[in-house]
């Protein structure tokens, strides 16, 4: 393995820094307070000087969104590990939890994974797909997938929905099979996005204030929530 140069030790250590001051400008103001002037302000340089860094707002914005997801997965991962010796559907549920309570520590964080897309982004990632981001959503997915692929090894499901005929299904899946191919029966694969939408929902919900009109205490609700996914996952 080859050592970096110190010009290389003193790149990767500009654009972390500049990568934190845009999460810092993140945090305090949500995604709009995400801009180059702001970034180059808090780094000390000029805004043009950034474009050795990064070649504009977009791409900076998908490297910062990359790092958030590694930083999800790896925190879903850890909750994961400590419920090693549990059942696989009982390690989903906890790892379900640890996601929730990301979300709620890092509303603004959150909201730039998951909410409106920053103008320009969109259009860049499909450009850069696939891509870094991309590969790290994948990752973040894989945590969940690969618990579930233990618990499936375990208890087969083939069962094929009645409203979604094999054709239809593959057809509908297809993003998803592009990504992962068929490593689950896609009856399962379609289980699971359907549980996935309903717990997301629920969390994206909470972290933007959406429920506060109709409950006191949204965890209730989650729970509830996830008990009955987990029982249907277990078919």
């Amino acid at each position: 393995m080859t050592t970096p140069s110190r010009r290389e030790r003193l790149r990767a250590e500009t654009v972390t820094e500049i990568k934190d001051a845009a999460r810092r400008l993140l945090v305090a103001g949500g995604p709009p307070a995400v801009s180059l002037r702001a970034i180059a302000r808090d780094v000390g340089m000029t805004a043009p000087a950034l474009y050795r860094y990064f070649p504009g707002l977009d791409a900076l914005v998908l490297a910062i969104v990359t790092d958030l997801f590694e930083d999800l997965r790896i925190t879903v991962e850890d909750v994961a590990a400590e419920y090693a010796d549990e059942e696989p559907l009982t390690r989903v549920g906890h790892m379900a939890r640890g996601f929730r309570r990301w979300a709620l520590d890092h509303p603004a964080e959150f909201a730039l994974m998951f909410g409106s897309p920053v103008p320009g982004v969109t259009q860049f990632a499909e450009h850069c797909a696939p891509g870094p981001v991309n590969d790290a959503g994948a990752r973040f997915g894989e945590t969940f997938f690969a618990v579930l692929g233990e618990h499936f090894a375990r208890h087969p499901f083939g069962d094929e929905p009645d409203d979604l005929p094999d054709p239809a299904l593959r057809e509908l899946l297809r993003p998803y099979l592009e990504t992962f191919g068929e490593r689950f029966p896609l009856p399962v694969v379609a289980l699971f996005l359907a549980a996935w939408t309903r717990l997301y929902g629920l969390v994206a919900m909470e972290v933007f204030g959406h429920l506060a009109w109709a409950v006191t205490d949204v965890e209730p609700l989650f729970e509830a929530e996830l008990a009955r996914t987990v029982r249907q996952l277990a078919r």
